[in-house]
């Protein structure tokens, strides 16, 4: 397929474009939607026909036998991130943010501290917050440009209090692809505090050339703590099927969450079952590498549009489609800029606050979209900041 060409998504129930003029004023009629994190592209036709014969065939009841989904998986994970794994320690959620609210529900009590490497996605710390738990912002060094972790001001944070660490790998925002020597680092920073650690990977399968994602299931001698999530859906652009994977090794953890899900009568819809077992196919995988080489050429047009404005830098990314643009050099406050950007521009985008702390001076654009689309984004934001060059 291309990827130069995109359904209008406008009155679709869409919060992407439907929601964008009530929360950033940006009308749908001449703005640019870049700020929730999926992609403007239909999922490849293998998910396609999947759905297709769900509605061929016309009755959608209770699903049955997911060998097939589990086997799916499991071929995916092996093929595609050398790792493997058995049937048994996958759970299906409704999407990574319930995933993670199932495992702050099934490790931690309330009161307890749950640790956030920031700035990173918002919806760890709302969740955190409405389950009543404490967020603990450990925030990342930004090290020219490039976030890297700072351990020995963590581990003066802690005090005991704390029973989980939640990771995004690859990072969200920023980009990061951790190496193996940061991820042995995360592993041995939650062995020091007894701390439960959850690895979300849902932009895994996103890098960008040169750059491999390491699972953290790799590392040595975290297996009797650590939690792996996983999912279709914002590789494959299924994010509406509100399907995730939760993976488990240990027998013990998986138990305890099992007995949550249990007791909460928590299973999967049988949309998001087909599709993602048509997805993790060698036909989705071809339409991934596909996506993966138009994603780097949107990247580079974006960044390097961006990098040519005075006091703009965006994050060298190294995986996902989500760029992190700084407008300290501009001098600029932070509603001065997120004006121009957006009543100028009109283009709606992630503040950087909603991150948490480090994210005062960025915000996120969603580059995953036909390249014309990117072209025009990068000319508004130049215009709006024409003073400056």
């Amino acid at each position: 397929m291309t990827f130069d060409t995109a359904p209008d998504r406008r009155g679709t129930h869409c919060v992407k474009w439907d929601m964008m003029e009530k929360l950033y004023g940006v009308s749908a009629d001449d703005g640019i939607a870049m700020w929730v994190a999926d992609m403007e592209f239909p999922p490849p036709q293998c998910v396609q026909d999947a759905v297709q014969a769900m509605v061929d065939h016309g009755v959608y009841g209770y699903f049955g036998d997911d060998s097939k989904y589990r086997a799916a998986i499991q071929w995916w994970m092996a093929e595609r991130h050398r790792w493997r794994i058995e049937p048994d320690w996958i759970f299906t959620t409704h999407g990574l943010v319930n995933g993670t609210s199932m495992c702050i529900d099934a490790f931690t009590k309330e009161g307890d501290g749950v640790v956030l490497f920031t700035p990173v996605y918002h919806a760890f710390a709302k969740v955190i917050n409405a389950s009543n738990r404490k967020v603990v912002e450990c925030q990342l060094a930004n090290t020219d440009g490039r976030y890297e972790f700072d351990f020995n001001a963590y581990d003066a944070q802690m005090t005991g209090n704390e029973r989980m660490v939640i990771l995004c790998s690859p990072h969200n925002p920023g980009g990061r692809v951790w190496s193996k020597a940061e991820l042995q680092a995360v592993a041995a920073f939650a062995k020091r505090h007894d701390l439960i650690l959850v690895s979300d990977e849902i932009h895994h399968d996103l890098t960008m050339p040169g750059h491999t994602h390491i699972p953290m299931s790799h590392i040595a001698g975290i297996t009797e703590r650590l939690v792996m999530m996983t999912a279709t859906t914002k590789t494959f652009n299924i994010a509406g099927s509100h399907s995730g994977n939760v993976i488990i090794e240990d027998p013990d953890l998986r138990a305890r969450f099992g007995a949550r899900m249990m007791a909460l009568g928590m299973s999967p819809n049988s949309f998001g079952l087909f599709m993602a077992t048509a997805a993790y196919s060698p036909d989705g995988a071809a339409w991934v590498d596909d996506l993966k080489t138009y994603l780097d050429g949107n990247r580079r047009i974006f960044d390097e549009g961006v990098n040519a404005i005075p006091g703009l830098a965006s994050m060298p990314l190294e995986a996902t489609y989500l760029a992190w643009v700084d407008f300290d050099g501009t001098g600029m406050s932070r509603d001065e800029f997120t004006t121009r950007v957006q009543s100028n521009a009109k283009i709606a985008v992630n503040h950087g606050p909603t991150f948490g702390t480090g994210g005062d001076s960025f915000l996120r654009f969603n580059f995953a979209a036909p390249r014309a689309q990117i072209v025009e984004a990068v000319e508004r934001l130049q215009a709006a900041f024409s003073d400056l060059q």
